[in-house]
């Protein structure tokens, strides 16, 4: 299982996005650290790793390589979907002839992609398997954004939901639900023919919520916000493979699935996550009726719990998740954070101590 984080570089004097990140790359190992298409933004790449523990002990070696790297130059780095201080004037594109296609080819998306997931991949060798047990799980996927969600500001307003980059991730071409496909030459074909219709380039501008690696045998969970805090990290990891492999062994048992799979459903429950966040309700799985998202989120740890404690993770599992509902979504932190003073200062400052302590 490995995991991909993204971070945004803010300057620790204005609190504001700073183009430092190749000035922060050229600190750092070109294991493990990589640019992204805007300048204001890091990507960390953990090696793969079987224990949750050992999981996390990557992740907090990554994150404390990155902010190393970054305060000498006075830049912070940041683990949310958006930063409570943005503007997009200013901020410049990575160079590199991919990036400039993007930029050349989407213009206001790519001005705007000042936004940062947190991706796991969990390894599941057989493709057919993989595509069948990928639509399965997304009727899931929610409750997981849920508790990501990290981005309540954009253009340095409130945007009243939990999740702002969830909804505007919705505007690439590809992005949303998975499927419906038959086959991983059914999703082969698709993507092939994705690629020749011009909208999109290769195979890793596929945005599928959740998607086969173009690269390694893994499924990757694409929906979750940057979280600033490493444990909820983990916590999505070890729930997403838990979903993998409840669902695989069910294709491959012949079950049929039990969760939504109609597409306008599983579009109007990630945006109920994106909007309410740990917060309100979010959508059942089963039947799409509103559910408090802290009563969902119990009732999926439960409905996991045989498939957790058969892979040995239902003890940090569930005391992640009952830590994360506690505590309450990164968005409502940040929000309580500019309450006190009616500072989106505060709310960075508070993002950057998160990070910063894992």
């Amino acid at each position: 299982m490995g995991v991909e984080e993204e971070f945004l570089v803010v300057d620790l004097e204005t609190r504001r996005l700073t183009p430092l990140a190749q000035a922060m790359l050229d600190r750092l190992p070109e294991e493990g650290f990589a640019a992204e298409l805007q300048r204001s933004v890091v990507e960390t790449n953990s090696t793969p790793r079987e224990a949750l523990g050992d999981v996390r002990d990557e992740l907090v070696r990554l994150r404390r390589a990155l902010v190393s790297a970054a305060e000498p130059i006075g830049a912070g780095a940041i683990a949310s979907g958006t930063s409570p201080l943005t503007g997009v004037e200013g901020h410049v594109i990575t160079p590199g002839e991919r990036y400039e296609y993007l930029s050349d080819s989407y213009r206001l998306l790519a001005q705007e992609q000042l936004v940062c997931g947190a991706q796991v991949h969990v390894e599941i060798d057989d493709r057919d398997v993989a595509v069948l047990a990928a639509q399965r799980v997304e009727a899931w996927l929610p409750p997981l954004l849920a508790l990501s969600a990290s981005s309540p500001y954009w253009l340095d307003e409130d945007s009243g939901h939990a999740s702002s980059r969830a909804l505007g991730w919705q505007r690439w071409p590809t992005a949303g639900p998975i499927g419906p496909f038959v086959s991983a030459a059914d999703y082969d074909r698709t993507v092939e023919d994705l690629v020749a219709s011009g909208v999109i380039e290769d195979r890793g501008m596929v945005y599928f919520d959740i998607r086969l690696s173009a690269h390694v045998p893994t499924l990757e969970l694409r929906v979750c916000d940057s979280c600033p805090l490493v444990d909820d990290v983990v916590l999505l990891a070890g729930l997403f493979r838990a979903l993998i492999a409840r669902e695989s062994e069910s294709v491959m048992r012949g079950e049929a699935s039990r969760a939504e799979r109609r597409p306008a459903l599983l579009r109007a429950a990630g945006w109920r996550a994106a909007r309410s966040g740990l917060e309100g309700d979010l959508l059942s799985p089963i039947d799409s009726r509103p559910v408090p998202a802290p009563r969902l989120i119990t009732w999926l740890l439960d409905d996991l719990r045989p498939t957790l404690e058969a892979l040995g993770d239902w003890s940090v599992v569930s005391e992640l998740a009952d830590a994360a509902l506690r505590r309450g979504s990164a968005a409502a932190r940040q929000r309580a954070a500019v309450a006190l003073h009616g500072r989106a200062e505060d709310a960075v400052d508070l993002l950057l101590k998160e990070t910063r302590a894992g």
